[in-house]
C-alpha cells in the first residue's frame, strides 16, 4: 500500500520510509515467488520453442519418405515446347518417346460481315449449342457491343463473343465455341441462325451424299511396297478380292486402293463414312507351311471390256515338286487397316477402333483431318482374317446442319498426333490416356517429330535434403543451447541476429540437468550415423555416402569446438553425383518397406520421425514438460495473489500504527509547546 501523502503536512518522523523498509522486508517471499514464476515462464517458452523447432524438423523430415516423398517428382522436357508440351505424376516411368502433332484440337470461331458500327441486332430468343450444351439469351434488341456483352454474361463456358474493329467505322462480330473437338461444332437456332445468315456468318446449304469404292471399276491393285514381308508369304494382292451388292471382300492377304473423287477430296467440310467387319478364319500359314518350296509364279493378269472382266490361267513352271520344307510361316495379325494416301506419296494410318474384334465397327473420317488425301488404301495383312467393307459415302457435315460458314477462322477438330508412329485422334489438346501417368499438352502442329522426355525432378530432391539438414542444425542448435552453459556456442551461429543471439543467451546452461535434451540429441545422431543397407548391392548405405555428415567438407585442420556440436555440412557435389547416379537408392535410405506391405518401416527419416514423434506428439515427452510447468505457473500465481494481498494488509496496518504513533508525538510535543510557552510567560511577568 502506496503512503499517504497530504500537500502542506511534513512527515516530521520520517514514517513512510520507516513502512517502505518494514515492506520490504515483509515482501521478500512475494519477490522470490515472482522470480521464481518468471523462471517457470521463461522455461516454458523454452521448451515450447524446442517443440516447435523439433516439429520443423519433423515436417521436414516425413517428406523425405511419405507418399510426397521428392525422389518421386518427375520433370519432363520437350524438344519442340512451341507444339507440344507433357506434365508428368509421380507414378510415371523415367522414359522418353517421340511425338508427331498433325494437328491441334481446334473451336468452330465464326465472323460476320463486316457490319456498321451502329448495327442493331433486332430483338428473339437467340440460341447457341455446343455439343450437349445449350445457350439461350432473350435480347431486346439494342447495338452490337451490347449483344456481345449479353452474350458473354451468360456465356457459362459454353460461347464467347467478341467485337472486331473491321474498317472505319464497320465492326465485325465474333462469335466463338468454347469446347474443341469435331464432335462439338457451333449450332445456331431460332433468332441466332436467322441473325448469322443476315450478317453473313453463315449461308444455307443443301445436304448432298455420295458413293464410291464399290464397285469392280473404282478399286486398283495397291501402289504400296510392303516392308519386312517373310519369305514365301503371299504378296497382298487385288486378286484375293470380291465385288458383290455393294460390298468388297478381303480375303487374307488381300488388298485395293480407292481414289477418291475430286468433289469429295478437295472440300474440307466433307466426311467419308464405310464400314467394315473381320470374319476369323484358318490360318492360311498352316497350309503354307505343309508344303515344300516352290518357284513364286506372279497371278495372271485380266482384262476387262464392257463391264465384262476375264482373268488369265495360273501360269506354271512343269518343274517336279520339291520334298524340302523351307523356313516355317508365322501367323500374321494386324489391326491396321485402312491408310490415307496423299498426293505427294506419304502415306498415315486412319485410327480405328479395333476393327478385328468380330463386330462391324463404322468409321467416319474428316477430310479436313488429312488434307491433300488423294486415295484410301485397304490393306488386310492378316493370315486368319477375312473383311468386309462397305461402300465409302461422302457427305458434307456442314451440309447436314443446312448451312457453312462463310468468314471461318476455325472449324471444330479433333487433336490428332502420332505417339511412336501410331496416330491418334482426341477431342481436347489435353491428353492424358494415351502415356500412362502422362498428360501430353497439344498446342501447334509439329515441323519435325518432338521427343518427350521424362526425367527425376533432382532439384526438387536435392533441395529437400538441404532444407532437412537446415532444419537439423536448427534444433540441434536449440538443444545445445539450452543443455550447455557455453557462450561460444551462441556466437559461433553466425546466421543470427543480434537480438536473437541475445534471447538465447539468455537461455544458455537452462536446462543442463535436464536429461532428456541430451537423450534426444543422441538418438537423432545415432540414426543418422546408421549403417542401412536394404538389398546386396546397395551403394548408398550411409548419410555420410550422400556427402551429408559432420565432416562433410572433410577438415583435418586443428580443433574446432563447433564440429564437435553435431551439425551437420552438405558437400554440394558429392550430393549431385548420389542424385545424379542412384536416385532409387536415396529414396530407400530415407524410406524402405522391409516385409512388401506397402508400409514404410525403416530407414532414416522413418526412424527420425518416430524419435521426435516421441516428443512432440500430444501427451508425448515435451507436452508433459509444459503441462508441469503449467501446473507450476498457477500455484505460483496462486501463491504471489495470496502474498499481494497479505503485504497489503501489513502495509495497511503499519501505516495505521505508524500514523497513530505520529500522531500521539504530535499531541505530546504540542502540550510540551503549551507547557513551554506558558512557563515562558510567567517567567516574564515575574521578571517584570
Amino acid at each position: 500500500m502506496a503512503g499517504l501523502s497530504i500537500p502542506g503536512v511534513t512527515d516530521t518522523y520520517n514514517t513512510n520510509d520507516t513502512v517502505e523498509k518494514l515492506m520490504q522486508i515483509e515482501r521478500i517471499p512475494l519477490t522470490r515467488e515472482q522470480n521464481q514464476l518468471d523462471e517457470y515462464k521463461s522455461q516454458q517458452t523454452a521448451w515450447r520453442e524446442v517443440n516447435t523447432q523439433l516439429t520443423s524438423l519433423r515436417d521436414s523430415t516425413k517428406t523425405l519418405y511419405s507418399y510426397e516423398n521428392p525422389f518421386n517428382n518427375k520433370l519432363t522436357t520437350s524438344t519442340d515446347e512451341n507444339a507440344i508440351t507433357a506434365t508428368a505424376n509421380r507414378g510415371a516411368d523415367i522414359q522418353s518417346f517421340k511425338v508427331d502433332v498433325i494437328q491441334p484440337a481446334t473451336a468452330d470461331r465464326f465472323l460476320s460481315d463486316e457490319l456498321s458500327s451502329d448495327y442493331k441486332v433486332p430483338a428473339g430468343v437467340y440460341t447457341y449449342k455446343v455439343g450437349e450444351k445449350q445457350l439461350t439469351v432473350n435480347w431486346k434488341g439494342g447495338s452490337l457491343k451490347d449483344f456481345s456483352a449479353a452474350i458473354n454474361k451468360r456465356s457459362n463456358g459454353i460461347v464467347k463473343s467478341m467485337l472486331v474493329g473491321a474498317s472505319a467505322g464497320k465492326k465485325t462480330l465474333l462469335i466463338e465455341s468454347l469446347s474443341t473437338g469435331k464432335e462439338n461444332k457451333l449450332i445456331f437456332e431460332g433468332a441466332a441462325k436467322d441473325f448469322a445468315i443476315e450478317t453473313g456468318m453463315i449461308s444455307p446449304v443443301k445436304s448432298s451424299t455420295s458413293s464410291f469404292g464399290a464397285k469392280t471399276a473404282e478399286i486398283k491393285q495397291l501402289t504400296y511396297k510392303e516392308q519386312g514381308k517373310q519369305t514365301r508369304m503371299p504378296e497382298m494382292s487385288l486378286t484375293r478380292t470380291t465385288v458383290s451388292d455393294g460390298k468388297v471382300t478381303v480375303q487374307p492377304r488381300g488388298g485395293y486402293e480407292v481414289s477418291i473423287p475430286d468433289s469429295v477430296k478437295n472440300n474440307q467440310n466433307m466426311h467419308i463414312a464405310f464400314k467394315v467387319r473381320a470374319t476369323g478364319l484358318t490360318d492360311i500359314t498352316q497350309a503354307l507351311n505343309e508344303t515344300a518350296a516352290e518357284p513364286e509364279i506372279p497371278d495372271g493378269f485380266y482384262a476387262e471390256f464392257g463391264g465384262i472382266s476375264i482373268k488369265n490361267a495360273t501360269s506354271d513352271t512343269l518343274l517336279p515338286k520339291s520334298t524340302v520344307k523351307p523356313e516355317p510361316l508365322s501367323p500374321v495379325t494386324d489391326k491396321n487397316i485402312f491408310y490415307a494416301v496423299f498426293s505427294d506419296g506419304t502415306e498415315r494410318v486412319i485410327s480405328t477402333p479395333d476393327i478385328l474384334s468380330g463386330n462391324e465397327v463404322s468409321i467416319d473420317l474428316s477430310v479436313s483431318d488429312y488434307k491433300g488425301i488423294s486415295s484410301i488404301s485397304v490393306r488386310n495383312a492378316n493370315t486368319s482374317y477375312s473383311l468386309e467393307v462397305s461402300e465409302f459415302n461422302a457427305y458434307d457435315a456442314n451440309a447436314n446442319l443446312g448451312y457453312s460458314p462463310n468468314h471461318a477462322v476455325a472449324e471444330a477438330g479433333d487433336a490428332i498426333i502420332k505417339y511412336e508412329g501410331i496416330t491418334i485422334t482426341r477431342p481436347t489438346n489435353e491428353i492424358d490416356d494415351v502415356v500412362p501417368e502422362i498428360t501430353l499438352n497439344v498446342h501447334d502442329k509439329t515441323e519435325k517429330t518432338a521427343t518427350i522426355n521424362v526425367k527425376v525432378d533432382k532439384e526438387a530432391s536435392k533441395n529437400a535434403l538441404i532444407e532437412f539438414v537446415g532444419k537439423y542444425n536448427q534444433a540441434v542448435a536449440k538443444l545445445n543451447v539450452l543443455s550447455q552453459n557455453k557462450p561460444d556456442i551462441v556466437n559461433e551461429l553466425d546466421y543470427l541476429s543480434d537480438d536473437e543471439k541475445e534471447k538465447l543467451t539468455k537461455q544458455l546452461g537452462m536446462f543442463q540437468t535436464d536429461s532428456s535434451l541430451s537423450n534426444i540429441k543422441s538418438n537423432m545422431q545415432t540414426i543418422l550415423s546408421s549403417n542401412y543397407r536394404f538389398t546386396e548391392n546397395t551403394e548408398v548405405t550411409t548419410l555420410s555416402t550422400l556427402g551429408i555428415s559432420t565432416n562433410a567438407s572433410g577438415f583435418t585442420g586443428s580443433y574446432s569446438a563447433s564440429r564437435l556440436r553435431g551439425y551437420l555440412e552438405i558437400d554440394e557435389k558429392k550430393l549431385d553425383a548420389a542424385l545424379e547416379n542412384h536416385i532409387n537408392e536415396i529414396k530407400d535410405l530415407f524410406g524402405y518397406d522391409t516385409d512388401g506391405d506397402l508400409i514404410i518401416d525403416d530407414g532414416i527419416a522413418f526412424r527420425l520421425d518416430k524419435q521426435i514423434t516421441a516428443y512432440t506428439q500430444t501427451g508425448g515427452i515435451l507436452a508433459l514438460k509444459t503441462s508441469t510447468l503449467d501446473s507450476k505457473i498457477k500455484s505460483s500465481e496462486t501463491r504471489i495473489t495470496k502474498l499481494e494481498d497479505q503485504m497489503d494488509k501489513k502495509e495497511a496496518e503499519l501505516r495505521q500504527k505508524y500514523s497513530t504513533m505520529q500522531g500521539s508525538l504530535s499531541n505530546l510535543e504540542n502540550q510540551q509547546n503549551t507547557i513551554n510557552n506558558f512557563t515562558r510567560q510567567q517567567n516574564n511577568q515575574n521578571n517584570r
